[in-house]
């Protein structure tokens, strides 16, 4: 079993000590609900703005991204490039909407529209999405430190869930935007960090870096032809859209967000600073992966080590090593890139900077996480617990809810982080069933944002149509031969573009038929 030097664990120790110490000081302000939901709307938009950035770029970026890229080319990057559009929307729109309205929750207002089934449809998208994204993150966690410290994925996965409970059930959403900002600047740290030690240890440097990936075509956004079958550059850029979308514009993260800030202004900045520091910073990912691809082109004998170990987790405990040799040659590429990082982080990275840059990491995840379990709780207190037993609650009865939902959230996310071990790539798990939870839920927002005439009735039969096409495109592809023709043949990123669209074209269509085709684009601030 490998172990980490003293100094390097002494790096990774302060680091978590100093954020369960952050939750302990914040934990002295949350004596009520709206501190720890809301922290009273006392941030200011530049702190908010990190935070915001600290929970897009999550380990799923720091070590899912550059995976990709070094398995295929720059195509991820072309989900940074729909932000601006997403978020010109958002700030437009979606956050003068949720400011005005002064509701906590994100679909607090889909019950006034639609009624109490639209409002409990979309808590249960966003639970499903908050566990997938968790499970995904833990995963991505364990990844790193397996190959660092070789303890058990389980082991990690479980001691990083206890740690982020405390310090989120502690301190509140305060505790988790202060130390978001502290782990915004930790992360963008060590990502430059691993970059220029990357160079200084190719023969060649940046030259040689660009020489190789400009041979294998690793600087490449993706194919420009329309084919949504594949994973191009119109497939990613659809995608990246419907999803920022969601994310900026009823992703309960984010919208908790915009009533912590002191005023409309400050969270309309908050959205374009995470904008501008995020797409440059998933540039900084991409050009990671293409430095790490052309390493290893110039050393192919330390992929040896790592195809083995893929080869290992994908055959049976009974393989001979005759099968494990044969599978590990086979291997290409992206079935290993999410591992490249962790090998040269081991290798190459000098003692003392390892702890730095597994800070890093750890920030990376655990900023997406606790925002994740405060706004999921949140959820559960507002939109299921006071809307279905009891919403006579007192404070303290509240707060106790609230800490106990953050708790259960926690766990539950840890389970999801240790059902994924063994996926062949955490940006692909995540993409997909982020996709899959989502494309609903945005589909019925934006129907009660731009219909105005849009019923209860119409809403719920174009949700219905909606999530058997969803249904259908994520399954299909597992039909036997036999039903071959009935496959989805489209990329699998595409469900949330499908599946959004079904649902409000549909419930546009539904309300012309039976209200007549008279326009219906009332503006958002009707609503």
């Amino acid at each position: 079993m490998k172990s980490l030097p003293t100094l390097d664990l002494a790096v990774i120790s302060i680091y978590l000590l100093a954020m369960l110490l952050v939750g302990f000081y914040f934990s002295r302000k949350n004596k009520s609900a709206d501190q720890f939901t809301k922290a009273s709307g006392s941030i200011p938009g530049w702190a908010l703005g990190i935070s915001i950035y600290a929970t897009f770029l999550s380990s799923n970026t720091f070590l899912g991204v550059p995976g990709k890229t070094f398995g295929t080319n720059w195509n991820a990057f072309v989900f940074s490039i729909s932000m601006p559009l997403a978020a010109w929307i958002a700030a437009r729109y979606f956050v003068p909407f949720y400011r005005n309205t002064g509701e906590i929750s994100a679909y607090t207002h889909l019950e006034h529209r639609f009624g109490a089934w639209a409002r409990t449809y979309a808590v249960i998208c966003f639970l499903l999405t908050q566990l997938a994204r968790m499970g995904s993150i833990f995963f991505g966690i364990a990844l790193s430190l397996q190959a660092l410290t070789g303890f058990s994925m389980k082991m990690i996965i479980i001691s990083m869930g206890i740690c982020i409970i405390i310090y989120t059930v502690l301190g509140g959403i305060e505790a988790v935007i202060w130390t978001e900002v502290v782990q915004g600047i930790v992360k963008t740290f060590g990502a430059l960090l691993i970059l220029y030690i990357i160079i200084t240890n190719m023969p060649g440097g940046v030259s040689k870096i660009a020489e190789i990936g400009g041979r294998d075509g690793k600087f490449s956004l993706g194919s420009y032809l329309p084919n949504f079958k594949q994973s191009t550059f119109w497939v990613v850029l659809l995608y990246g859209f419907f999803i920022n979308l969601n994310n900026f514009g009823m992703d309960q993260n984010y919208v908790q967000r915009y009533h912590t800030a002191s005023s409309s202004k400050q969270a309309v900045k908050s959205i374009w600073l995470c904008v501008w520091l995020y797409v440059p910073a998933s540039l900084l990912f991409c050009i990671i992966g293409s430095a790490l691809y052309a390493y290893y082109n110039i050393h192919p004998e330390l992929t040896e080590a790592i195809r083995h170990q893929v080869a290992v987790e994908r055959l049976p405990g009974s393989a001979s090593a005759m099968e494990i040799a044969k599978t590990a040659a086979k291997l290409k590429p992206e079935d290993y890139g999410d591992k490249v990082m962790p090998n040269f982080m081991v290798t190459k990275i000098p003692v003392g900077l390892v702890g730095l840059i597994v800070s890093a990491i750890l920030s990376a995840a655990m900023s997406t996480i606790s925002s994740g379990m405060n706004a999921s709780a949140t959820v559960f207190s507002e939109d299921i617990y006071k809307r279905y037993i009891n919403q006579h609650i007192t404070e303290k009865q509240n707060m106790r809810l609230l800490h106990w939902a953050t708790t259960i959230v926690g766990i539950a996310g840890v389970c999801a982080g240790v059902a994924m071990i063994g996926v062949k790539s955490v940006l692909d798990v995540w993409w997909q069933l982020s996709g899959i939870f989502a494309g609903g839920m945005l589909g019925l927002f934006l129907l009660g944002i731009i219909s105005k005439q849009s019923r209860n009735h119409e809403a719920f039969i174009a949700v219905v149509i909606g999530l058997l096409v969803i249904v259908w495109m994520t399954l299909s592809p597992l039909l036997p031969e036999n039903y071959a023709a009935l496959r989805n043949t489209l990329h699998q990123n595409m469900v949330i573009v499908i599946g959004t669209l079904t649902i409000f074209l549909t419930g546009i269509f539904i309300t012309k038929i039976k209200r007549g085709f008279a326009p219906i684009t009332p503006p958002v601030s009707e609503l």
